[in-house]
């Protein structure tokens, strides 16, 4: 039997199969929808893959006539596996969203909204961008969050699903979570919704595991797009709860973020202060041990460094009975990153509190004869600088013990022998 000649239109050009269900854009060019939603929503492109033309928000168009040729010709020519497939379901539209938010805003109908809401979101990549761009949705979510965070316990009304128990706050975070907000649209919802990071501060308190993990994570993209002038401010209550995420390691993905979380607002020594109170250091210290993955230990070494740019930091530090040691001990061991951090945390010690006692505790673990290695290999200038600085900070204590053993004693530097 001679090959079937399948009709150049009904090929998607993109992945040049059978269109199942055609749209045509702007430019006039037709393209299988599932094809070029991923184009748009999944690649994050905004021009037609033909034309190359611009798509700012585009509406796709269906092609109902094209598909109904391509499903009456599967149908003439069922041979070589080719069948006629149904009649796809039109997508979610802005009119439809707009109606489940209306009904969310019925009190006996705003759970049952809100999971229908979730399900769409987690559908399709197109949905989320057509929930997100739907008028008010994410401000309604936003006010959910809100009433929770100013009156604790009235939004406890469950809806149990086996285990599960959840209320519409838990729905709220998790539909703004998974929508992965664009970077734009979710610097104007922070503008317009101030009160955003003490709903989330509030979720931390008060909720279950996986909401704090959303809590956390949407924290994590709302601050690295606000306004570094605010992050300066944050209250010490989120300094707490982050550093419970850590303590409690509710989820590997939520820790992450709640190190990015520290990082990002402890460039400001105020907030060192406020994560120093909130015992960030010795939780730091006691994840270190049994952390694998290099980018974790690498954050780990960077936050505690600039905790430890506060003397309420370093105190923490050298009142921990193996924070030193464990610090010293990923000096070369990880990264170039991780090993200049943990330079720079010794050497925060070494400058601002280094008692006769320290002093002792880093010659005798290794810590001084770590600091001569790393003046002998190839690692980065300011590691080495760094290190160089400590060395030559303490010379009168160390150069001369016998716990220093020649070899590395011949590369502390010359100016200190």
């Amino acid at each position: 039997m001679a090959e079937i000649e399948i009709p150049s239109y009904f090929l998607c050009p993109i992945s040049l199969q059978i269109m199942r269900d055609p749209v045509t854009l702007p430019t006039g060019i037709t393209y299988d929808r599932d094809s070029i939603e991923s184009w748009i929503f999944s690649g994050k492109h905004n021009t037609c893959p033909v034309t190359k033309q611009s798509l700012p928000e585009c509406d796709l168009t269906p092609n109902h006539t094209l598909r109904r040729l391509i499903q009456a010709w599967c149908a003439l020519n069922p041979s070589d596996g080719i069948e006629r497939f149904p009649t796809p379901k039109p997508p979610m539209d802005k009119a439809q969203i707009a109606k489940l938010i209306d009904d969310a805003r019925l009190p006996h109908l705003q759970l049952t909204s809100l999971r229908k809401l979730k399900d769409i979101v987690s559908e399709s990549e197109r949905n989320k961008r057509c929930v997100e761009a739907t008028p008010g949705v994410l401000d309604f979510l936003a006010s959910i969050m809100k009433k929770n965070s100013s009156t604790p316990g009235e939004e406890g009304i469950l809806i149990r699903d086996g285990a599960e128990s959840t209320t519409a706050c838990d729905e709220a975070l998790s539909i703004l979570y998974l929508l992965q907000i664009s970077e734009q649209r979710l610097r104007d919802f922070a503008v317009k919704n101030e009160a955003i990071i003490e709903s989330l501060t509030s979720i931390l308190q008060q909720s279950n595991y996986q909401s704090r993990a959303y809590a956390t994570l949407l924290l994590k993209s709302i601050l690295g797009v606000i306004a570094p002038a605010k992050l300066a401010g944050v209250r010490e209550e989120l300094f707490q709860e982050i550093v419970n995420v850590l303590r409690d390691r509710i989820s590997h993905r939520a820790g992450k973020a709640a190190l990015q979380v520290l990082s990002l607002l402890c460039r400001w020594r105020r907030n060192r202060v406020k994560a120093a109170h909130a015992g960030a250091v010795p939780v730091l210290i006691e994840l270190l041990p049994d952390e694998n993955e290099k980018r974790v230990c690498e954050l780990v070494l960077v936050v505690l460094a600039l905790v430890c740019g506060c003397a309420e930091g370093r105190s923490e530090l050298v009142g921990h009975s193996a924070g030193i040691a464990i610090v010293s001990k990923k000096i070369l061991s990880i990264s170039e990153v991780a090993s200049e951090a943990a330079v720079r945390i010794l050497n925060s010690v070494a400058k601002f509190s280094a008692t006769a006692a320290v002093l002792q505790e880093m010659l005798q673990i290794g810590v001084v004869s770590k600091l001569c290695l790393v003046l002998q290999i190839d690692c980065g200038m300011k590691t080495k600088e760094k290190a160089r600085e400590i060395l030559r900070l303490h010379s009168r204590v160390w150069k001369k013990s016998p716990s220093l053993s020649p070899q590395f004693l011949i590369s502390y530097p010359p100016s200190c022998r």
